[in-house]
Order: C-alpha cells, then sequence, then structure tokens
C-alpha cells in the first residue's frame, strides 16, 4: 500500500515506540506492583470493587447509597501510533474509555493527559491530537472537562476516564467459567501494521478504523447476551489479556488460531519483519504457560500482537463476533492454540 497523504511532521519518529506496544512488559510491570495492595481508607470509604488483584481494565467502586450504580476509573497514554495528529487523538481517545467499555460501564467524564516536546513539535499539531480526542469522546457521549499538560521529550496523549456500571452487571476478568465460548469483537494485526507504518510512511486506513472505532456497541451487546466476563484486547495481545483471564478465572482458554480474524496486511507485515519488541516479549512472557500445538511462529507472533484500541474479548457468544475459542477447566496451560 502506498501513502494517501504525506505528513509534514512524521509524530513516530518523535518517540522510542509506538501506542500500547511501548507498555512496560507485563511481566515486568507484575513484579512491580506485586504487594502494593492496602486496607480500605478510614472513615467509611464505599467499597473497591474491583482494584488491583487480578489486573483488570479499570477500577471499580461502590457508590454509596445507590446499589444500582457504581463508578468505574481508568487512564491511559501513550506515544504516537500513527503520525496524522488528528487521528492519533481519536486513537487514544477510543483506547482510554475501552477500557470502561471493558467493565461494562459508560463514560461520562475525560480529562486529557498531554506530554509535548514544546521545543520540537509545533503547538498546532498538539491542538489536532486534541481535538481528535474531543471528537471521539463526543461520539462516546463523554464530556472532556480540561485536563494536564508537561513539557517532555517525546510526545504522549490519552485520557483519565470516569463512567458508571451497575455493580450486578459488571463485565469482570476473573469470572468466566469453563464451558463458556470466547468472542472476540475487533480483528487482530494493528500493532504489526503500525510498526510498519512507523518504519516506511505507508498508511493503513484498515487499522486507522479499527482503532478509532469505539467499544460501545461491543460491549452492549456482551451485556445484553447475558455476558460477566470480559476484557479489552491491547498492549498486551490477544494471548497476554487472554492469560491473564483464565489465570483470574481458574480456567483454561482454548484457542482455534484458524478463527481469530485478521486485518488485511496483517499476515504480510509479520513475514516482512514488522514485529515489535512489544509483542516479542508478550510472546515470552506467555510461552512458559501456553501449549502452542503445531501454530507456526508468524501466527503465534501475531496472537501475540500488541494491540493498540483493540476489540473486546468476551466469555460468551456476541451477535456479530467470531467465537475464536472456548474455556475448559483448568488444565496443565492457561493457554491452548489449536
Amino acid at each position: 500500500m502506498t501513502p494517501t497523504r504525506q505528513a509534514t511532521v512524521r509524530l513516530t519518529q518523535f518517540a522510542h515506540g509506538g501506542g500500547c506496544a511501548c507498555k512496560i512488559p507485563p511481566g515486568e510491570l507484575e513484579e512491580v506492583v506485586a504487594g502494593l495492595t492496602a486496607p480500605p481508607p478510614a472513615g467509611g470509604a464505599a467499597p473497591l470493587l474491583v482494584g488491583l488483584a487480578t489486573g483488570d481494565d479499570a477500577a471499580v467502586v461502590a457508590l454509596p447509597g445507590r446499589q444500582d450504580t457504581a463508578v468505574v476509573s481508568t487512564a491511559d497514554f501513550f506515544t504516537p501510533v500513527v503520525d496524522d495528529p488528528y487521528d492519533w487523538g481519536r486513537v487514544a481517545a477510543a483506547n482510554a474509555l475501552s477500557d470502561v467499555y471493558a467493565m461494562g460501564g459508560r463514560p461520562v467524564l475525560a480529562v486529557n493527559l498531554l506530554a509535548w516536546p514544546r521545543d520540537r513539535l509545533p503547538f498546532d499539531l498538539a491542538r489536532e491530537v486534541l481535538r481528535g480526542g474531543l471528537d471521539v469522546a463526543a461520539e462516546a457521549g463523554c464530556h472532556v472537562g480540561g485536563g494536564h499538560s508537561v513539557d517532555d521529550v517525546e510526545p504522549k496523549y490519552g485520557m483519565a476516564v470516569t463512567g458508571l456500571a451497575d455493580p450486578g452487571r459488571l463485565l469482570r476478568n476473573d469470572t468466566g467459567r469453563a464451558g463458556l465460548p470466547l468472542s472476540l469483537t475487533k480483528p487482530l494485526g494493528v500493532g504489526v501494521l503500525n510498526n510498519r507504518h512507523k518504519a516506511t510512511g505507508e498508511e493503513f486506513p484498515q487499522a486507522v478504523e479499527t482503532m478509532t472505532r469505539l467499544n460501545r456497541d461491543a460491549a452492549a451487546a456482551a451485556l445484553a447476551a447475558g455476558a460477566v466476563c470480559a476484557t479489552d484486547v491491547t498492549g498486551f495481545g490477544l494471548l497476554g489479556h487472554l492469560h491473564k483471564l483464565a489465570r483470574a478465572s481458574g480456567v483454561t482458554a482454548v484457542i482455534d488460531s484458524a478463527a481469530v480474524p485478521y486485518l488485511d496486511g496483517a499476515r504480510e507485515a509479520v513475514r516482512d519483519g514488522y514485529v515489535s519488541g512489544g509483542t516479542r516479549r508478550n510472546l515470552a512472557w506467555v510461552a512458559p504457560h501456553t501449549d502452542f500445538g503445531t501454530a507456526d511462529e508468524d501466527t503465534r507472533l501475531l496472537l501475540a500482537d500488541a494491540q493498540t484500541s483493540g476489540g473486546l474479548l468476551v466469555a460468551g457468544e456476541v451477535p456479530g463476533a467470531p467465537v475464536i475459542g472456548r474455556l475448559t477447566p483448568r488444565g496443565e496451560h492457561t493457554l491452548v492454540v489449536r
């Protein structure tokens, strides 16, 4: 694919990584936060319904005096994943909002998180980034009420988001049970396509479209189908997020690799070597817990591909989403690829 628009400034060249591929590796992160829990604050604080214990997508706290409403809180930001500043803002906002949808909630308020190399990049680009975020938040019906900015050597953008949910209808990563199918609501492959974009300048509108698409409708469909277990697929890849879900739920996840959807061009990008360090670290983290069967290296890398603003992975059937596997009783491995 050849570029359809030549960016005046290539934002991806101002960062060492891109999108959710620049996350701290999951194994290292778990070591950092191990034991960082505390008793509830004094003074009758509202109960924390979802916290750090299972590495879920967002925190959830009960709302005092309300049995039908809980507060969902999350934050997400990253370096440029595409060169177009408006598209980067849209992707980053959709990605941050996704954490609320992944818990079964609806976002109501966001604040911007912006780091900008003010001596290296003009502020009109930053304005375009913020405009992209504002437009996606408006599509989600979510207010944007300001934010925080710092001067930094690398550009970074995202949002801290507050949402509301029914505490009796949360989507959690520790409530899966054996016998449930696994549905995936977006195709994989944005990681390798974004890496190719960063290296060559080629543009992949199919990747931008899937990254900017809200997970709102997918979450609503999952809840309507009676699902109680889900997560979104972002920087740790399908395998990393599914490993966390299976581990937290005490089950094994079996993946039908032939049923997993991929974006056009993803396999070619892997074949041509456009695989991020984050994806390789994801694969190394899950490998000891995975029976890969006869899956080849390219398939393993795609299943571990570090996604940015990926889809929901739901324990249950979601209308319109392919079933890519199932949960089974806990076996020797948490993950099995067929």
